[in-house]
């Protein structure tokens, strides 16, 4: 006896199913319950959208690695060169208290950086231990300005020259940049 595909298919009562289910009887019982699936598939088809859309692992995944390819920078350095250009716009009348101003966000900024980082600390003295000269290549720069920030802060008649304010901006940004290059 020859074993074949029909033959099969009449002995386990595929072909008998297949039949039933297909019959326009049973195919009319179940066209709510195909409105119901068809629902749920497209509601859901547009909640795996939404969520992948919103989610950052597109911008990890792709978006990431073409915005460094295009722009030639690490991904973070964009964003690091709009805010350091808005810290450094005030500038351009070149008194002191406007070069005070821009020591002060800056160290704010390398503030916000190392946080961002994950570093822990109250205080920027805290986060820059905790960093230490691995991270931060001009680490005593960095130390001596946020000094000199304090001095700036804590004492009003502090006097501040153009070219010692724009070596502590200048220490800034590349601490600032090294940081978030790393």
């Amino acid at each position: 006896m020859i074993i074949t595909w029909e033959y099969i298919y009449d002995l386990l009562g595929i072909r008998e199913f297949i039949y039933f289910i297909s019959s326009p009887i049973i195919q009319d019982q179940l066209f709510g319950v195909k409105l119901v699936f068809i629902a749920f598939t497209v509601f859901f088809f547009c909640a795996i959208i939404y969520f992948y859309i919103n989610s950052s692992y597109i911008q990890y995944q792709f978006l990431q690695d073409t915005i460094e390819f295009l722009s030639w920078q690490s991904f973070g350095l964009r964003e690091i060169n709009r805010r350091w250009n808005i810290i450094t716009k005030g500038i351009k009348a070149g008194t002191e208290s406007e070069y005070k101003l821009a020591i002060i966000e800056a160290d704010d900024f390398l503030y916000q950086v190392l946080e961002e980082k994950g570093f822990e600390g109250d205080t920027l003295e805290e986060l820059l231990q905790k960093t230490g000269r691995k991270i931060i290549q001009n680490f005593d720069e960095v130390v001596a300005s946020h000094g000199i920030r304090n001095s700036i802060v804590y004492d009003i008649s502090y006097s501040l020259d153009v070219n010692t304010a724009k070596k502590i901006l200048s220490t800034y940004e590349s601490a600032i940049k090294s940081i978030s290059v790393s």
